[in-house]
């Protein structure tokens, strides 16, 4: 199939892509269960609190065992004084990671998601980035130019070279190549760019 494809100009061609890939059977149940075990695989528990054991202090009885009318208590390290233990606290050991995303739902979440910012027209093809573009500024306008001031950027390895410096200080703006993006880059952002070089690579990649 042939869709358009854009220079730095904004003038309008045309390129050859695959139908496999953009315009592909959308599969909302399968992009969101992707989605669900990659963010469940990034996250960690790191919330830990010491035990009885691991309170650094005298481990001397505080006070006698029978004869002052109080109870019985060994350790100040005790959970129930301040300062000693946490009784039952979080041990920074749950693991809430689910199995391995498999090649096929990768590829195909990626081809739901590329097929459905096409059919919304949030998907911008671009010619490869030619000359360096060094400043904030002259960025920012051609972000503004293509009513993508949230997008993602997938560039191939010349493009990224030559936009990267001017880009990373840009909000709601995420460049990346095909080796380093997945389902939720593309779910996050409205827009979603990508140059002539890296769609040919990413029909490679996923088709």
């Amino acid at each position: 199939m042939k869709i358009d494809k854009y220079n730095i100009d904004g003038n309008k061609e045309s390129i050859e892509v695959l139908d496999k890939l953009f315009s592909a059977k959308i599969n909302k149940q399968l992009v969101s269960n992707v989605i669900y075990k990659a963010n469940s695989n990034y996250k960690g528990r790191k919330a830990k609190t010491k035990q009885k054991n691991e309170i650094v202090g005298s481990t001397s009885k505080i006070y006698a065992q029978k004869g002052t009318g109080n109870a019985r208590h060994a350790s100040r390290k005790a959970p129930i004084f301040v300062g000693g233990g946490i009784a039952h606290g979080p041990k920074g050991e749950s693991n809430y990671k689910k199995r391995k995303i498999n090649k096929s739902e990768k590829k195909n979440s990626i081809s739901s998601l590329i097929t459905e910012k096409n059919k919304m027209k949030s998907l911008i093809i671009l010619n490869d980035f030619v000359k360096y573009i060094k400043k904030t500024k002259e960025m920012n306008n051609f972000l503004v130019k293509f009513d993508a001031k949230n997008s993602l950027l997938i560039l191939d390895k010349n493009s990224k070279e030559k936009i990267f410096k001017s880009i990373k200080n840009i909000p709601n703006v995420k460049a990346t190549d095909v080796n380093h993006f997945n389902a939720f880059d593309i779910v996050k952002y409205k827009k979603l760019i990508i140059t002539e070089t890296a769609v040919k690579e990413i029909e490679k990649r996923y088709s």
